[in-house]
């Protein structure tokens, strides 16, 4: 299996509906892409200073699997017009489990 983890942090000036908006349209892809094995979306409980402000964590059954959920359509929308304007930072990982 292969794991894909992002932590994305918003602008300060980010608004509690644009953070609604991306964890809404997340929520609805596991509903779009089969590949999503698990898919566990979530802010930030702001327990430390400088966290992330949302994580996602989602398990495909192999390579192939990440590339579709990578690469599929409403999920680059949901990036490009959702995510990309309140983003001020991003890391992610792909690794074998």
């Amino acid at each position: 299996m292969i794991r894909h983890v992002v932590l994305l942090t918003f602008v300060d000036t980010a608004t509690e509906a644009q953070i609604q908006a991306v964890e809404d349209a997340l929520s609805r892809l596991p509903a779009h892409l089969p590949a999503l094995k698990s898919y566990v979306i979530g802010r930030d409980l702001s327990l430390n200073d400088a966290n992330a402000t949302f994580a996602v964590t989602a398990d495909f059954d192999d390579v192939d699997g990440y590339i579709a959920y990578r690469d599929d359509p409403e999920h680059r929308r949901i990036i490009a017009e959702l995510i990309a304007p309140i983003l001020a930072g991003r890391t992610a990982a792909q690794y074998e489990i």
